[in-house]
């Protein structure tokens, strides 16, 4: 889908984040390599290749860094966390894949009816899974991962978290120049640039007027990227003096502003309460909010799965505030309500890729319910295993940074790593409503578990320090260690 000017810049960005990378600084280059790609790059333009992944706005990106670093740089990239819940749950997240595809290998077969004289029925079907795609699943869930995985071992310093609150806000702020045009004329960037609209235009208007999108997927994903570029920048205000100062905060003034113009309920919401936040509260109280969010965001899923979430409550308290949003709500939560049902029938691996596990009508195929939250896609399609490991990898950074705090380890954490904390909080948050995991915040979710990582104490490798007996007691302990008795 698009215009060669689609197509060209897909192909053109590789060696756009190649001279990234000859000109910046790694930090900077990793970072904007990623964030560039999502911002600039056309949504829904693919190209397709046999046994691979499509290649796309976010597969292409992380794929560059990734071969860059590796063969270009020479950079010895660890891919393993340090972690042992982080390993076992990067393990899961890649190797669900395995399962989810040998437990569908059976096709899903339509009664189509034909506008034919005499009427005639034809047989249309979802193709099973077959062992040659655990492949392309894998390499599917491995480039996903990469931001995350790099962003682990490159951006944990402060000067790297640092940057990522940075490019947030400086992205934001360019970004503003077309979204405020598209508020102005309309949502027409992407059909000017690349000659197609990527939604619904009629999701764009609101109030009276139109919230933009630009480049992204829908106008809410420009929206919280908005949030986060306002939180961002009231996080390094926060750490800045003097006119200097003065000046981030009038760029916080700003971005509140185009949050509000961006006209996204649950994104001003964030904003309005987490600003003040970022601005006022001690770190430690940024992340324990933070891991509250997440507990909400892991848990919330598996209580809807059980029937235990007051919807009617829900509907009614968001009714008090607006009736279209609590109409849009309830939409959402009739279509969950028949995804759960469907993802019931395989609740361990999930029914795999390719629409499969979608409600559709058995007589003509047509897809009768829409997804909208990431964690009902991802239990849809992975099921518990899948479900359990991704939100619980994006869940793990921030219960390792509060449980470090909680324990009051001798190495300082940065400043810069609760509003990040709050960001991902957030996000996952939003995944409840929206499937707004971009590569942005697997990028942060890795960042902030390296820095986390760096404070808490590794276990003792028992192959590099063999076990002996101490001259006391019997009592075991590492050789090569001093051991105070």
């Amino acid at each position: 889908m698009g215009n060669p000017i689609a197509y060209l810049m897909l192909a053109i960005w590789p060696f756009v984040c190649l001279v990234l990378f000859r000109n910046l600084k790694l930090e900077r280059a990793l970072i904007w390599s990623i964030l560039g790609g999502y911002l600039i790059l056309p949504p829904l333009t693919e190209v397709n290749l046999p046994l691979v992944p499509a290649m796309d706005k976010v597969s292409i990106p992380n794929l560059s860094v990734l071969l860059i670093m590796v063969f270009v740089l020479r950079e010895k990239v660890r891919f393993w966390p340090e972690n042992r819940a982080a390993q076992v749950l990067v393990a899961g997240l890649i190797l669900c894949a395995v399962p989810t595809v040998l437990t569908n290998t059976d096709p899903i077969l339509f009664q189509v009816l034909r506008d034919a004289d005499p009427i005639v029925f034809i047989i249309d079907q979802l193709p099973g899974q077959s062992a040659r795609d655990i492949g392309s699943v894998l390499i599917g869930q491995i480039l996903m991962l990469v931001p995350f995985l790099l962003a682990r071992q490159f951006l944990a310093t402060e000067d790297g978290l640092r940057e990522i609150l940075l490019a947030l806000m400086v992205g934001a702020l360019i970004y503003s120049i077309p979204a405020l045009i598209e508020i102005r004329l309309s949502p027409q960037m992407n059909v000017w640039v690349y000659g197609f609209f990527q939604h619904s235009f009629e999701q764009m208007m609101r109030s009276g007027g139109f919230r933009p999108i630009v480049f992204l997927p829908h106008g809410l994903w420009l929206a919280l990227f908005v949030c986060t570029g306002l939180l961002a920048t009231a996080a390094l205000s926060r750490n800045m003096e003097g006119t200097a100062r003065v000046r981030m905060l009038m760029l916080t003034g700003y971005l509140a502003v185009l949050l509000v113009l961006c006209k996204s309920l649950a994104s001003l919401a964030y904003g309005v309460v987490l600003t003040p936040v970022v601005l006022l509260a001690p770190i430690r109280w940024q992340i324990r909010l933070a891991v509250v969010f997440a507990v909400i965001a892991v848990t919330y899923p598996m209580l809807r799965n059980f029937h235990l979430v007051p919807l009617d409550a829900i509907l009614a308290q968001a009714e008090a505030i607006n009736a279209d949003r609590a109409a849009s709500l309830e939409y959402r939560f009739n279509n969950e309500e028949q995804l759960l049902a469907r993802a019931a029938e395989k609740p361990l691996f999930g029914w795999g890729g390719w629409g499969r596990s979608l409600i559709r009508d058995p007589e003509t195929g047509e897809i009768l319910s829409i997804p909208d939250g990431r964690w009902i896609i991802i239990f849809g399609t992975f099921g518990w295993l899948g479900y359990i490991c991704e939100m619980g990898l994006l869940a793990l950074p921030l219960v390792l940074t509060w449980w470090y705090m909680k324990r009051g380890g001798e190495m300082p954490l940065s400043p810069y790593v609760a509003p990040l904390c709050l960001i991902l909080g957030i996000t996952m948050m939003d995944m409840l409503l929206n499937d707004t995991l971009i590569p942005m915040i697997w990028l942060t979710a890795g960042a902030i578990l390296g820095h986390a990582e760096k404070r808490v104490p590794r276990p003792v490798d028992r192959r590099k320090y063999p076990m002996r007996r101490a001259a006391i007691g019997g009592t075991r302990v590492p050789q090569g260690k001093r051991t105070v008795l």
